[in-house]
């Protein structure tokens, strides 16, 4: 066994009985009464996926929150901190990140060889290199933390409804008296729901049977066997240089007598790669890493119901290797009712966190969609005052349904809190009814003319937005931050805006794949009604001059 293996806290070795092989055990006894692990103190490095653009905001929320500082990745949309494993709970609680993973080991410049088998062999020799013992200790005790993954049963396609009742009807039926019946979210068994008491298998052989029926030798696990994922061959090259391709292997043969396959670990590796100057695919990568972590440990591999999840992130000439330690995403939140455009929660809390709401801020957002922002902020920042509003009655509709949702789970979890600080409002945008100089800060994700309206509206809307805004908002003190990807023509709306709004700064963020902009707005100190008075008063002015 391993050094690594050796040293893994929470872990016992123990020698089976049947096979006399020696297993590695996570070690249950170490709970207290509330059936919580017990947390010892390990200093870990954590990585946070986050919008990319708002790598600066998110180093600043783990700082206020954690009192640690972060380090931004070469690779956008990155950021890692370190932080003592007792305070992980507090990580999971992060607005403005959307993964989680815990880092294992980080080359901050890897020397790829020349040629792709060597490189690929190179993959395959880092498994058993790594120090694997505290990222594993860490992923035990995240288990209790996470948000589960909701799982969905697979309809087979070509089976007709009646073929597909009979079979559920069937499976129900073969189920055992005392049995607990399962949804279809539960069709991982209870070992995978609870792995902190599943075995970590040592880096031996398992002995199994090979087709000559000799037991004393292990078969080979072969490259060829491993399955990516989405039905992708193995070693078939792909177009992309970024992309997010998971891959792992399979073993067909039987384990031995005591070694039950839901016992074992699942695992799949995941490969992130960007970078145009690699000899290999992110398949190849992840297939030959993938196979070396399997004969590392002996997980079992597992595409979709997997207990752990192996990272191997390749920015150019940067690699680490890490765990994750988040199922689901999570920008997960708050929204149970979504429209074609649902800004995600993360974005939203980015954008807020820029104009630093303070208490008793009124902050209004216009095309509000399904309330991400005004409920983001409203969870975040309680002590503001926020309107939400939009033209179209089914997005109002969403967004009162949002809000209800927040208070129902707040009411299920016995919370006292009443209501929320949000009123919502169906208005007409360039006719706001709200009262001139009103409003501290205005928050809102702008139409980008593709899933709602066009470029070609967009060019008469976003005049008559900005101008409106700068109507309801305080001259001098008020601030807008706005999202839009039409950023030639907020551009020039804005060249045209200059009495009302200066730009204080842009940050350049990716939307689902479109290059956007969130541009930060600072009201000037003219009061709207002297503008408009200057208006009215050149109209005559100028009807004299073309009279003459």
């Amino acid at each position: 066994m391993s050094e690594a293996n050796k040293e893994c806290s929470g872990h016992l070795s123990q020698k089976s009985p049947e096979t006399g092989r020696e297993v590695l055990v996570v070690d249950t006894s170490g709970t207290n009464s509330d059936d919580q692990p017990v947390v010892d103190s390990i200093t870990v490095k954590i990585g946070a996926t986050v919008p990319t653009g708002f790598e600066h905001t998110a180093a600043e929320e783990v700082k206020e929150k954690l009192c640690a500082e972060s380090t931004i990745s070469k690779d956008r949309g990155r950021i890692y901190f370190e932080i003592n494993s007792k305070n992980l709970p507090q990580v999971h609680c992060l607005k403005s990140v959307d993964n989680l993973f815990v880092v294992v080991q980080e080359f901050s410049d890897y020397q790829f060889k020349d040629t792709k088998e060597e490189t690929l062999q190179d993959f395959q020799l880092l498994a058993e290199k790594l120090p694997w013992s505290n990222p594993l200790e860490v992923w035990k005790i995240n288990n209790s933390l996470k948000k589960k993954r909701s799982w969905r049963k697979v309809v087979n396609k070509k089976s007709t409804p009646k073929e597909n009742a009979k079979k559920a009807n069937a499976e129900n039926y073969s189920e055992e008296p005392h049995s607990e019946k399962h949804s279809t979210a539960d069709t991982v068994d209870k070992s995978a729901k609870t792995p902190e008491g599943l075995p970590l298998e040592s880096n031996k052989k398992t002995e199994c049977c090979s087709d000559g029926g000799d037991k004393d030798e292990a078969p080979s696990v072969s490259r060829d066997t491993l399955q990516i994922q989405e039905g992708r061959l193995p070693g078939t090259a792909t177009a992309a240089s970024d992309e997010d391709v998971p891959a792992t292997c399979e073993n067909d043969c039987d384990l031995p007598d005591g070694q039950e396959a839901s016992k074992l670990l699942k695992f799949r590796v995941t490969c992130n790669r960007a970078g145009e100057k690699h000899n290999f695919t992110s398949n190849e990568a992840a297939r030959d890493f993938g196979g070396a972590v399997q004969d590392f440990f002996l997980w079992k591999p597992d595409m979709t119901k997997f207990d752990i999840e192996v990272l191997l992130n390749i920015h150019n000439s940067e690699v680490v290797v890490a765990i994750a330690l988040t199922e689901e995403s999570l920008h997960k939140r708050n929204i149970t009712h979504f429209g074609p455009t649902t800004l995600r929660s993360t974005l939203a809390y980015g954008m807020l966190r820029l104009c630093k709401p303070q208490p008793s801020d009124i902050i209004i957002d216009p095309m509000c969609g399904t309330g991400a922002i005004p409920l983001e902020g409203a969870m975040e920042w309680p002590c503001s005052y926020y309107m939400a509003g939009d033209n179209n009655e089914l997005a109002i509709n969403r967004t009162i349904n949002n809000i209800n949702h927040i208070h129902n789970k707040r009411h299920n979890k016995g919370s006292t809190a009443y209501g929320l600080p949000i009123d919502t409002v169906q208005w007409d945008l360039c006719k706001l009814p709200i009262r001139t100089g009103s409003a501290d800060i205005i928050v809102t994700d702008m139409p980008f003319g593709k899933r709602i309206g066009s470029r070609k509206k967009n060019w008469d809307l976003y005049p008559s937005c900005l101008k409106e805004m700068g109507r309801v908002c305080r001259p001098e003190i008020g601030k807008a931050v706005l999202l839009t990807q039409d950023k030639k023509c907020f551009a020039k709306t804005l060249s045209t805006m200059g009495h009302l709004w200066q730009k204080s700064h842009t940050v350049w963020v990716n939307v689902g794949g479109l290059h956007a902009a969130v541009y930060f707005l600072k009201r000037t100190s003219l009061s709207f009604n002297k503008i408009t008075e200057d208006i009215k008063n050149k109209e005559p002015a100028e009807k004299t001059k073309t009279e003459e």
